[in-house]
Formats: structure tokens, sequence, C-alpha cells
């Protein structure tokens, strides 16, 4: 069996990824009366005099919504929430294994951002944070600004955020690799969707130089009669040349590709065009822009791909868990572009010089140290910048 057959028969056995464990034993008259009526009644008038105390007295400062109404699913695009619910499960286990967080899938039928933005808002006083996933563009912007905006807690949308943070992290190894330095590099982002702008703002955040998008219509520059309005805003601090043409032309001499675009784009010879020992993120998947042996054949010193059965797998996994980690134990109003460069710059750090190679850019995506690590600087950066609600105490 190949691994669809594998995966839809485990699916098959699972029943389901996740489920719900008490953490409370019932099992005496008195058990019942404390975990349940008359008692229970006590913490919830706790919690009407003082919000904060919900994240004391119940599971909420533990608790995140996977949210998504099932139209932009792993490169499967909109295949409706029913049809989702398999990868939100998947991601709900993910951030139980690697960062001990307990997380909900909760599939929206409904493609309308005021009805999503409405619904998440009713609900999110039962949570500790909102990770927005598999929701397309443009309207992934508009849902995400208007969330942060009318709810006090965390909201995080992994597509455009954890794709950023972990292409961020890799292009800070592999620019070691190269001996490159970051605030010089020239890097072309093909894919102009939520992931890319997301990674040429992080990329403009962390000073790594001049950042050229691209999408179908070739270079992204300021005036062009064919952008959307978030790909317009980005023409305005992107490809600061003023540079027209397809990505052919962005290409050429160009010390990094990072794309979030289609297989099958991206040509050895269009890697030979860049200057030498060119880095090259082809992270579409289940199949990259270009396959990794096609652009180290174009001479590229540094590949990664989205992948698991090639080297330097530029994986949100590394990301997302350890973000609400850290978000969720200082009970932080929201995440910050200085939380996002923190947990960037913490996963490069997970690489020791000793190990760092050009194949081993990144820790590996099952490496349980990375969640821990990315959520003590994420934590740290929300207390420096006064977004914390709670520091906790060392020993408590």
């Amino acid at each position: 069996m190949d691994i669809k057959e594998q995966a839809l028969n485990k699916h098959y056995e699972w029943n389901g990824k996740i489920e719900v464990i008490s953490r409370v034993p019932v099992e005496t008259r008195e058990a019942l009366s404390l975990a349940y009526t008359p008692g229970v009644a006590q913490p919830c008038l706790e919690i009407e005099q003082d919000e904060d105390l919900s994240y004391v007295l119940t599971r909420r400062g533990s608790l995140v919504a996977v949210i998504t109404d099932g139209t932009a699913v792993l490169g499967l695009g909109d295949i409706g929430p029913s049809a989702a619910m398999p990868v939100m499960e998947g991601k709900c286990a993910l951030f139980k294994e690697f960062a001990g967080v307990d997380a909900f899938p909760i599939c929206i039928d409904s493609k309308d951002p005021d009805v999503i933005v409405n619904t998440v808002k009713l609900i999110s006083k039962s949570f500790g944070g909102i990770n927005l996933e598999d929701i397309s563009a443009p309207r992934c912007f508009e849902i995400e600004r208007r969330l942060k905006e009318e709810c006090d807690i965390p909201v995080f949308h992994d597509d455009q955020h954890g794709t950023a943070i972990v292409a961020c992290a890799a292009l800070i190894n592999a620019a070691r690799v190269t001996n490159r330095t970051p605030q010089n590099l020239r890097i072309v982002v093909n894919g102009a969707g939520a992931a890319g702008i997301s990674v040429a703002k992080l990329l403009l955040r962390m000073a790594f130089g001049e950042v050229i998008l691209c999408d179908i219509g070739g270079i992204i520059y300021e005036g062009a009669d064919w952008l959307t309005p978030p790909q317009a805003q980005m023409a305005k601090v992107t490809n600061p040349r003023g540079l027209r043409g397809t990505l052919v032309d962005a290409m050429r001499g160009a010390d990094v590709f990072i794309g979030v675009s289609k297989p099958g784009l991206v040509t050895r010879e269009m890697v030979a065009s860049m200057a030498d020992d060119p880095i090259v993120f082809a992270m579409a998947n289940p199949t990259p822009e270009i396959m990794p042996d096609e652009a180290k054949a174009g001479g590229a010193a540094v590949v990664g791909t989205g992948r698991s059965d090639f080297p330097n797998q530029i994986n949100n996994v590394l990301v997302f868990p350890g973000i609400f980690k850290g978000a969720l134990a200082v009970r932080a109003r929201g995440i910050t572009e200085e939380m996002k460069v923190a947990a960037a710059q913490a996963i490069a750090s997970m690489v020791p010089n000793e190990r760092l190679s050009a194949d081993f850019i990144l820790p590996d995506t099952l490496d349980k140290r990375v969640a821990d690590c990315v959520a003590q600087k994420v934590a740290d950066e929300a207390v420096r910048t006064g977004i914390a609600r709670y520091i906790p105490q060392i020993g408590k």
C-alpha cells in the first residue's frame, strides 16, 4: 500500500484522532458535588466577579480553537468544512503531542467573513487562543484582522504566519551555511497569497535585504492594474528597484528563491541564472516548484521543501505548538510581530554549529524540544512588550 491507502485505512481504524479525557475522577457523591452541582456554583460566581479567573478555575488557559471554513485545505482547495475535519483533527493532535496544549477542531459551514468572525468571536470566551487554518485568500486577511481587533486572546493564522516563521528560521541558517549576510540578500518569493505575503512581511521585518514578490501575473510592482488589495499594499514595500517581468526575470541574479505557489514552476536553468550557491526553498506541497535534485543540478547550495522525504523539511509543526504554548503560559492578549521574530530565531538556534550543514538547517520536525524553546522565547517577548496578563513565578 502507498501512504494514501495506509492513511485512509488508519483513519477508518482510528475513527477520529482526538478525544476528551476528564481530568477529574467522579466516582463518589462527594466528587460529583465538587466537580458539578452544587459545588461548581462557587467558581462560577468567582469568575463572574473577575473574568481573568476563568484562566485559573477552568481549562480555558490551555485550550485552543482550530478554526476553518474548508476553503483552502492542504493544497486540496475548497473541499468544505466536513472534508476539512481530518486535517483539523490532525492539527489538534499535534498541539497535544508537541506542546501539551488541548485543541478542538471547529469547522464553520460558511464562506461569509461576517459569519465566520461573529461565530469565532461568540465562542472565544471558551478558549485561550484561536488558530485559523486553511481559509482562502484574500478573505483570510480580513477575518484575521477583525478577530484580532474584536477578541482579547491570541489569533494566529498558521498558513500565513507559521509558514513565514519557519521559512525565516530556515533562511537564518541557510545564510550561515552559504556565508551570506542576511541584510544583503536578494530574495524572490513566488506566490503572493496568504503565505507568500506573510513571508515577505516577516523577511522585511527581520531586515533580510531586498524582497521581490511574484504571482501569476509576474513580478509585483507598484501601479500594476492586476493586483489584489493586499498585493497592492506589498508593492509599496517590496521590489525597490521597480523590476517588471516574469518569475524568470525575478530569479536572475537572486540569492534566494522561496516558493509557496505551484508545482513545476522553476527549472534548473532558472536556478542556474541565480547568484552563485543560491538558496532554494521550494515549498509547494505535495509537489514542489522544483525537485531537489533538479535544483542542485542548477547549482543550488541549499535546498528545502515542505516534504518529509527530503532533507530540510520546512514545516509549520516547528512553529505553532510553541507559539501557542508560550502565548498561553503568560495569557497574552495577542501574538505580535516581535513574538514571531523571537520564534524564528528560537527555531534557528536549535541547530547547533557542529550539526549545521547544507542538508541540516532546521531541527527535526519530531524534535519535541523545539516547542519548549519557542514557547520560552515567545513568552519572554510577550512579557517584555507588555501584552502578557500573567508573569509566571519561578517554582510556582
